[in-house]
C-alpha cells in the first residue's frame, strides 16, 4: 500500500458507503448519527461496479466492503439487503432488487410481487425485511492475506398487503406491513421516517453497527 493509501486507510473521518443509491445513504446517515461523515461512490466518482452474484446477504455484503475498500483505501461500510416471502420460499431474496428485472423500478417490482401473490389470504403472505451490514477496514489483514469483514443483522418480520398505500420510504414499503399492523393496516409507506428507522431492518443492523464504529473512532 502506498503511503498516500495507508493515510486514507487510518482516517476515521470518513466512511465510504458502497452505494450508489440516495436513498439508503441517507437512511445510514439518520441510523448511525456517526461523527464522521458518510461518502457514496458518487462523491469519490468512482465507475467500477460489483457483481453482486452471491446466494446470500452476506456474501455481498462483505464482497462489496471489501472490493471498495480496497479499491479506494478507505473504511467501507456496504449493505445488502431484502425481501424474503414465505410463499415464495424465500424469494425474492438477494433478487430483490431486480425481481421484475435488471433494470426494474419499485413499482416494477411491487406489482410483480402483488401478482404473484393475488388472492392468497393474509396468513400466507408472511415476509421479513433482512439487512446484513459489512465493515471492511483498508489497513487490516487477516491470516491469508484478505481484508475481513465485521458482519451485524437486522430483520423485520411482516407481511406483504394486498395493494399499496402510502408514499413514504421506498422499495417494498408501500406493499409491506410490519407484523405489529393487523392485516389492511399501515404498511411502511405511510409510516413516519423516525417510526419506520426506530423498528426497521436496517435500523437494527445500523444499531448494532454504531457499536462497532464508536470502538473504531468514528
Amino acid at each position: 500500500m502506498t503511503a498516500h493509501l495507508s493515510a486514507l486507510a487510518s482516517d476515521r473521518s470518513r466512511l465510504l458507503v458502497a452505494t450508489r443509491s440516495t436513498h439508503k445513504l441517507r437512511e445510514l446517515r439518520e441510523l448511525l448519527g456517526l461523527r464522521a461523515e458518510l461518502i457514496d461512490l458518487d462523491d469519490l466518482h468512482v465507475p467500477d461496479e460489483v457483481v453482486e452474484d452471491g446466494e446470500t446477504f452476506e456474501t455481498n455484503a462483505s464482497k462489496k466492503a471489501r472490493f471498495f475498500a480496497a479499491l479506494c483505501g478507505l473504511p467501507t461500510l456496504a449493505d445488502d439487503s431484502g425481501l424474503e416471502v414465505d410463499a415464495l420460499n424465500g424469494g425474492p431474496g438477494v433478487r430483490t432488487k431486480r425481481y421484475a428485472g435488471e433494470n426494474a423500478t419499485d413499482e416494477d417490482n411491487n406489482v410483480k410481487l402483488l401478482g404473484a401473490l393475488d388472492g392468497l389470504a393474509a396468513s400466507r403472505r408472511g415476509a421479513r425485511y433482512r439487512c446484513v451490514l459489512a465493515l471492511a477496514l483498508p489497513e487490516t489483514r487477516g491470516p491469508r492475506g484478505g481484508v475481513p469483514v465485521r458482519l451485524t443483522h437486522g430483520t423485520l418480520a411482516g407481511r406483504i398487503a394486498t395493494a399499496p398505500k402510502g408514499n413514504g420510504g421506498f422499495g417494498y414499503d408501500p406493499i409491506f406491513e410490519p407484523a405489529t399492523e393487523k392485516p389492511g393496516g399501515r404498511t411502511l409507506g405511510e409510516w413516519t421516517t423516525e417510526a419506520k428507522n426506530r423498528i426497521s431492518h436496517r435500523g437494527k443492523a445500523a444499531q448494532r453497527m454504531h457499536r462497532i464504529l464508536a470502538e473504531l473512532g468514528f
